[in-house]
């Protein structure tokens, strides 16, 4: 039985939010710029098969000046656009998997919490409340700040404090579903609580899910960005953070050197959001309205 909350099918649902999804302009070039963001840090080490730290020219190139390196280079010599491009390899790796790291606890912890209720569900909040009770950037730092700054450090801190928003999601949708008639039929029938969280609920929770984590992976880069600008970064790879904190001594002189990597962040991110805004629209019915 894999019963669904809405009357029709579910390869019509996919096709209706296809439809509409294709038919939002802004997230269609969000996803149009995210693929080449991503195509081009996956292509990082042919494009730029040496260390994105090591010195290739004269210091202060300003962009344009040299047709070998387009986007100038820093006071180290150090060749900027070969810094973007493998900058964008870090910060995407760090945000996608901080998301699904946030994502795979907060729906264990968000699911259990939801769908049991009772002394489970209240347990289970007061534990997401503790969490949220520090701002979130605070706790980050104190995480990151009291253990060896790497890469893996910094995901696993970002996913840790990223996953109770997660968690407060899957408990309301959970909520809300588990007394569908469906999830009834499903317990009538004898199936266990595993089969019908995995089977049953979890397919008909998981639109929000998927808009809320275009927007945990925009956080987990702007968290990410931030760290690496306050030195806390992992100090042997360049991302898009550390490159914003290498240049701000120079604003006044060498301005493109934090602003270039700014201006990825704040793309990448705006096309993040703007996915999340189309994903939203396209996977809520009441929204997209019939097509």
């Amino acid at each position: 039985m894999q019963a669904v909350a809405t009357t029709q099918p579910p390869s019509t649902g996919r096709r209706r939010a296809l439809r509409a999804f294709l038919a939002n302009p802004a997230g269609v070039l969000a996803v149009l710029f995210l693929l080449f963001v991503a195509v081009l840090s996956l292509a990082a080490p042919l494009i730029y098969p040496e260390d994105p730290l090591s010195m290739v020219a004269r210091p202060l190139l300003w962009p344009g000046q040299n047709a070998a390196y387009p986007l100038g280079t820093d006071s180290l010599g150090r060749d900027v656009a070969a810094g973007i491009v493998w900058g964008g390899r870090v910060s995407l790796l760090v945000g996608i998997v901080a998301m699904l790291l946030g994502v795979a606890i907060g729906l264990a912890i968000g699911a259990t919490a939801g769908y049991f209720g009772g002394r489970v569900d209240q347990v289970l909040v007061k534990i997401v409340e503790i969490f949220q009770t520090p701002p979130s950037f605070v706790l980050l730092v104190v995480l990151v700040a009291v253990a060896q700054p790497s890469l893996t450090t910094v995901v696993l801190a970002i996913g840790g404090v990223t996953w109770p928003s997660t968690a407060r999601l899957v408990r309301a949708e959970f909520r809300s579903l588990r007394s569908k008639d469906f999830v009834m039929a499903a317990r009538s029938l004898g199936y266990g609580h595993a089969r019908i969280i995995l089977r049953e609920i979890l397919p008909n929770a998981l639109p929000p899910l998927i808009v809320s984590s275009s927007v945990m992976v925009a956080t987990a880069i702007l968290m990410e960005s931030a760290l690496s600008f306050l030195g806390l970064s992992d100090p042997n790879v360049v991302s898009w953070g550390s490159m914003i904190g290498a240049g701000r001594e120079m604003l006044r002189t060498a301005w493109y050197l934090s602003a270039v990597p700014g201006l990825a962040i704040v793309a990448t991110v705006l096309a993040l959001n703007a996915l999340g805004d189309a994903l939203n629209d396209a996977l809520n019915p009441r929204l997209s309205g019939p097509r």
